[in-house]
């Protein structure tokens, strides 16, 4: 028998919850120009290695880690970032969550089998690269091994603790120049390794609708080197 929603506790039902409030918090960002090109990207969230198996109504925020990558410096789009693992949909693909598990895969050899997917969130425009992307909120289960497969494309991959990401110490407002103007977004200094743009504001948002977000200081500026 499958459990209520709103009698479950802990982070995978804050999730769920955040979840079926997704049109409320989405990231309000510029819309693309033209026809714009199917994406997905997983936004996994599993236990840390260090934390017990227990049940899920007993695991917190500060029990997760989330998965990243960073893309190679090489790459036409959004090179030299930090991403969530995810690509353009292909024609095999079924569905948005078929796209960002099979990304996933190629990318940092994750098995999919033990991904438990918790919803779709809005589509989101990636103006950049002319992309409409769907975030797939999922749940790691059963974690594998990753690493970064394809060194043309991610050359690194690694799982964040989500304790280090809510730090506020490590959290500024990231400031880029261009056109004439300055744009601002949320931003991740994790020892070094810097978390901005679509990511950035995906996890800013998230940890805003499911509490866990902690109070920061946005008007600490950092400018971002491209």
């Amino acid at each position: 028998m499958s459990q209520d929603p709103e009698t479950l506790h802990g982070a995978r039902a804050e999730l769920l919850a955040a979840a079926r409030r997704t049109d409320a918090w989405a990231p309000a960002l510029p819309p693309n120009d033209g026809l714009a090109h199917p994406a997905s990207v997983l936004v996994l969230f599993g236990r840390l290695d260090s934390t017990p198996a227990e049940n899920d109504d007993a695991t917190v925020a500060a029990d997760l880690d989330v998965l990243l990558q960073r893309r190679a410096a090489t790459l036409s789009s959004h090179p030299g970032q930090v991403s969530f693992p995810g690509g353009r949909r292909e024609e095999q693909d079924a569905d948005a969550v078929a796209t960002a598990l099979r990304e996933a895969h190629e990318e940092t050899g994750l098995d999919p089998a033990g991904v438990e997917v918790l919803a779709t969130l809005a589509e989101l425009p990636l103006a950049a690269s002319n992309h409409l992307v769907t975030p797939v909120l999922a749940w790691w289960r059963s974690p594998s091994r990753v690493a970064a497969v394809d060194h043309a494309e991610t050359v690194d991959v690694f799982r964040v603790p989500v304790a280090q990401l809510l730090d506020p110490s490590i959290r500024f407002t990231s400031t880029i120049h261009r056109f004439g103007r300055t744009w601002r977004g949320p931003a991740f200094d994790v020892d070094g390794t810097i978390v901005w743009g679509f990511t950035a504001m995906v996890l800013d948002a998230l940890f805003d609708a499911t509490g866990w977000t902690r109070d920061w200081d946005p008007s600490v500026e950092r400018p971002i080197e491209l």
